[in-house]
């Protein structure tokens, strides 16, 4: 046995150990300058991330990334509030905004919404102080790794609200970061500046909902018709299940999908005590029940009318300051704006013109089908110039040819229709002449008392056809007649003096020969006949006879603005004049002779209450541009217009039955078709017309204005008249006329010929036969005719004139029975008026 082996058996187990370990030792001290190196760096750079964080944390505090708003700035946190016009009883028509919003108080909120709120996205918000760490431990466990969506967010309602005040800005990679401590900032001092349920106001009133919504009270009604105070707990359950992606989770675009998410929220909802398990579950099994109702300027009532008013407040306000001295904002400082409108008389206007406009269009396309409304290809590139297509395109430097290359390309467009948006695969081209073929309208009411405007509908749709026919300046048609008729009394004509109707050729006006609508002459009318029946030629008669000049200056003195010719061809309505003028017109009529200055703004408050500036509801004195008598005259004359007149279907065929006046009206070649009308409490107006003169009916029947303006009047009227509550306006009895008014209409409307007695003053029936006596009287001892006849002659002779005698005796008779008659009438009103007054 070697030395070797002798000296391993030698050595111990410990020993061999021992010898391992050493080894073990020297291996990891080669090693050590590595682990070391590596740790070194690791702690480097655990210390760098976090001197970062803190830095950055610093730099954010002290506004490096923009500065960090104070407690003071909290405190007068401001969102954009839109204003909002009401009506006269108290109905919203409508707001003007940049954000479409409206602030409500905590105590005007659901609890519904605040515990489905604090259930679903801050479980823990009464207990933290705007920051939750816990939180977002469960939302790595639970949302991120368990893809459990019922585990909530990260970021507290505080977080969130911050969010919503500050919008997020860009910082290249640290966008994220930066904006989350910001956040975490701003809602640790919204917390100290706050009560928690201020903080929940104050969220639910800023959260958006897509679709330019912002806040539950603006949602509730735009999605349910309802308010955040009467909201149900499923549907408070849908708008905070918005909240997670407000478009994914819309109940209107994605009914299943909102359905889910609103579940999601019940449950919570019973997770924490909020509702009973049988409750959530019940609700749960609740169909999805939307009543989506879009806010826009083109939607609602009154969007012409709204935009009236926005373009007239917009200068007004710039009268006024805030207290602090800075401008009012129209769509930022949610003002309170009062206005006369009826909502219910705006609504069932709009439903007038919507319903009767519908119709007349089908119509209007049948009688059109195959051919060209808008006459020469002109016309028509006149309209393609005008598009904003054509500009575009040659903006981009395309030749004439390149264009109308692009104009008869079918593509897809969506287009305005009577039965909704409708898309369709059609050229440019054609849709230049879908628009240019289709009628429009204008409706406007008027209280004739105070001048209060009641109902404006300046067109058939706002969002396809801004331009207001309220405003727009047309020929007004045989409308302009009772202003000839109302200067011709105040010139002392009498309604019962006769006018022949013939044609006249008037050799003063280079020969001109007006003509009437329906080419018939003869006989006579009285100025009421002729005013029921629209006579042309004496309506030119009167104003020959009356004056131009003062048929002009009544008109101003009674409403209308625009330039008034001074030729006698106004008498038949070439006059150009608004519906808003025309409206004044018949207002002075129906206000006994007073013009009505037109008042549709009342007052403006701000967003506390407090007036900013109010108008008279009715001014002291409206001017009196008639007399009177002469307007009950006129007045009373009008009502033959619809009793027995062109406007008498508004009895039999839409059965008004109250008191009315009115006229229709008709320009050259049928372009316009006006009625024009009053109670006693309303007076209204329609037009109807193209946009161009050319696009019209081709005849008079269809083209007439009492078949194309007066059905929106009947229509309105006929809404008005079933309504209980509003009946009155068409129903209440004009004011009683005087004496004197009428017996200066008591004749006939229209005449044969004059009658032979006509112009003699007759006191009784004797004075008629010492008439007659006196004429035999004058002939006595003349050549008898009869000598030198034979006696059949003579006795034929003679059975002639007493033939003729009785006849003449006959006639007279009659004529004299009818003056007894008149004058026992007369007799028995005197008697009747004096006991009246009498007994007052």
């Amino acid at each position: 046995m070697t030395d070797h082996h002798q000296d391993q058996e030698k050595t111990s187990p410990l020993a061999q150990k021992i010898k391992s370990l050493q080894l073990k030792w020297q291996q990891f001290r080669e090693r050590a300058p590595l682990l070391s190196r590596l740790a070194l760096l690791g702690s480097s750079l655990f210390l760098l991330g976090v001197g970062f964080i803190i830095s950055l944390l610093l730099l954010v505090r002290l506004g490096a990334f923009g500065r960090m708003p104070s407690k003071a700035d909290l405190r007068d946190i401001r969102n954009h509030t839109a204003s909002e016009v009401y009506s006269a009883d108290g109905v919203l028509l409508g707001k003007y905004y940049i954000e479409n919003r409206t602030n409500i108080a905590y105590d005007d909120l659901s609890p519904d919404l605040v515990n489905a709120l604090i259930a679903t996205e801050d479980a823990r918000f009464l207990k933290h102080s705007g920051i939750d760490l816990r939180a977002w431990v469960r939302v790595f466990i639970r949302t991120v790794l368990l893809q459990d969506e019922s585990g909530g967010g990260g970021s507290t309602i505080s977080q969130q609200l911050a969010k919503n005040l500050y919008k997020r800005q860009r910082y290249r990679l640290l966008s994220i970061p930066i904006n989350k401590i910001q956040e975490m900032y701003i809602a640790r001092r919204l917390e100290k500046v706050y009560t928690k349920d201020e903080l929940i106001n104050l969220y639910l009133n800023t959260v958006p909902f897509g679709s330019n919504i912002y806040g539950v009270e603006v949602a509730a009604k735009q999605f349910f018709q309802t308010n955040a105070k009467d909201i149900k707990t499923e549907e408070a359950a849908v708008l905070i299940g918005m909240l997670k992606a407000n478009t994914y989770y819309n109940p209107a675009r994605n009914p299943e999908r909102s359905k889910g998410r609103r579940n999601v929220v019940l449950r919570q909802m019973n997770k924490y005590n909020y509702l009973s398990k049988a409750t959530s579950d019940s609700l749960q099994q609740l169909p999805l029940e939307v009543n989506y109702t879009r806010e826009s300027n083109n939607e609602g009532l009154a969007t012409y009318f709204r935009e009236h008013l926005r373009q007239e407040l917009v200068e007004q306000l710039k009268e006024y300051s805030k207290p602090d001295g800075s401008p009012y904002n129209l769509y930022t400082d949610g003002l309170k704006i009062h206005t006369t409108l009826h909502a219910r008389l705006q609504g069932y206007a709009e439903e007038a013109v919507q319903g009767h406009m519908a119709k007349l269009q089908t119509e209007f396309d049948k009688h059109w089908k195959g051919r060209k409304p808008w006459g020469n290809e002109s016309a028509l590139m006149r309209e393609v110039k005008k598009s904003k297509r054509y500009k575009s395109l040659q903006e981009k430097g395309l030749s004439q040819e390149e264009i109308m290359e692009e104009f008869e390309k079918k593509q897809r467009i969506t287009i305005f229709s009577w039965k909704g948006d409708q898309t369709k695969e059609m050229s440019p081209l054609d849709s230049v002449k879908y628009y240019y073929s289709l009628l429009n309208a204008g409706f406007l009411v008027m209280d004739p008392a105070n001048g209060h405007i009641k109902a404006w509908v300046g067109g058939t749709d706002h969002e396809y056809f801004k331009y207001d026919h309220v405003k727009s300046r047309r020929q007004v048609g045989s409308t302009f007649k009772p202003i000839v008729y109302a200067s011709a009394l105040q010139n002392g004509f009498k309604p019962c003096d006769y006018y022949y109707n013939r044609l006249v050729t008037y050799t003063d006006y280079d020969d001109w020969q007006p003509q009437n609508a329906d080419g018939k002459y003869g006989g006579l009318y009285s100025m009421q006949g002729a005013l029921s029946k629209s006579v042309n030629s004496v309506a030119v008669d009167l104003i020959v006879r009356s004056g131009v000049d003062s048929v002009q200056q009544l008109a101003q003195r009674m409403g209308i603005s625009s330039d008034i010719p001074k030729v006698p061809s106004i008498a038949l309505g070439t006059v150009e004049a608004s519906l808003y003028d025309m409206i004044q017109v018949y207002g002075t009529l129906a206000n006994r002779g007073k013009r009505p200055q037109p008042l549709y703004l009342t007052k403006v408050e701000d967003s506390k209450g407090e007036l900013i500036f109010e108008k008279e509801s009715r001014p002291a004195n409206f001017p009196q541009a008639l007399s009177r008598q002469n307007a009950d005259l006129m007045r009373q004359m009008m009502r033959g217009v619809v009793d027995s007149g062109t406007a008498r279907k508004l009895r039999y065929q839409y059965k008004l039955y109250g008191n009315m006046a009115g006229k229709t009206g008709t320009t050259q070649s049928h372009a316009d078709g006006w009625f024009i009308g009053f109670t006693s409490r309303l007076v209204a107006g329609a037009w109807v017309g193209g946009e161009y003169p050319s696009v019209r009916f081709r005849t008079l029947r269809q083209g007439q204005g009492g078949y194309t303006a007066l059905p929106i009047w009947g229509r309105f009227m006929q809404k008005v008249d079933k309504d209980k509550e509003l009946r009155a306006l068409t129903r209440q009895s004009f004011p009683t006329t005087s004496l004197a008014v009428a017996e200066a209409l008591d004749c006939a409307p229209y005449l044969e010929e004059l009658p032979l007695l006509a112009e003699e003053e007759i006191d009784s029936f004797d004075e008629a036969l010492e008439s007659l006596i006196s004429v035999f009287r004058k002939n006595k001892g003349k050549q008898d005719p009869n000598i030198n006849r034979s006696p059949s002659d003579v006795g034929q002779r003679q059975r002639q004139q007493a033939q003729q005698k009785r006849q003449e005796q006959e006639r007279i008779r009659k004529r004299n029975a009818k003056v007894k008659k008149k004058r026992e009438r007369k007799k028995k009103r005197k008697e009747a008026w004096k006991r009246l007054f009498k007994k007052n």
